[in-house]
């Protein structure tokens, strides 16, 4: 993971090492990755029947928390952590904890019942990714449910943007099965894997249902792999 100097340094100009002509053409705002990923997390959540009200939601790496003010609205409790304090400064009012180690969560066990790392673990050593799994096993609470959300490698598109990224730099891209491998071995159980970003956001917002159809191949732009720590383990 890049140093909290690092993230510190591309803080106030973040959106804008972000910009690329191909991702620009992509979207018409950047909120609509941010609409994307909210829309996966409600619609998986809905389809197990879980009232959101009832949650605590954590987001590991949570930059300045835009997706985390979705939830805010509707989840008991949001919180996040992140990396550089830097980044998490404008996060109106969110609460947010410091991350000092890339391989451990500033929490007491089983604090938390939702855990998402959106476009983090790419960014992860590899040396830190299992040990960053087992402190997300260790903060969920029995039967909690853990998202992954990461880029897609299989896409070439999607190789393209990363590589011209400055804050991605030290990426190093992991596939789902990958992703899933870190979850299992910690004993988090998989329950699904999805693919999304297959439309552009003209086109999604007249037949967004299409990407539906398609979220089982491996073409999307990024994925959502979900896993759950099963009770007693």
């Amino acid at each position: 993971m890049q140093s909290n100097a690092e993230f510190d340094r591309y803080a106030e100009t973040y959106n804008d090492l972000l910009r690329d002509p191909v991702r620009d053409r992509f979207v018409q705002t950047r909120e609509f990755y941010h609409r994307r990923k909210w829309g996966l997390i409600t619609d998986f959540l809905q389809r197990r029947n879980l009232a959101m009200d009832a949650l605590q939601w954590l987001d590991v790496g949570c930059g300045k928390g835009e997706l985390l003010n979705y939830g805010r609205p509707h989840f008991r409790r949001v919180v996040g952590c992140d990396p550089s304090i830097e980044m998490a400064r404008n996060t109106n009012g969110i609460e947010i904890h410091l991350q000092e180690k890339p391989g451990i969560l500033p929490f007491p066990d089983a604090t938390f019942d939702f855990i998402t790392a959106v476009c983090v673990f790419h960014h992860v050593q590899d040396v830190n990714r299992q040990p960053l799994c087992r402190e997300i096993h260790r903060v969920l609470r029995s039967n909690g449910l853990f998202c992954m959300i990461e880029h897609n490698p299989f896409n070439p598109i999607t190789q393209q943007i990363v590589s011209q990224c400055p804050v991605d730099v030290d990426a190093r891209l992991l596939t789902a099965r990958l992703a899933r491998s870190y979850a299992e071995a910690t004993g988090l159980r998989h329950i699904e894997t999805q693919y999304f970003l297959y439309l552009p956001e003209r086109l999604y917002n007249r037949i967004g249902s299409l990407e539906t159809v398609f979220r089982s191949l491996p073409l999307g732009g990024q994925y959502a792999m979900m896993a759950r720590k099963v009770t007693g383990e």
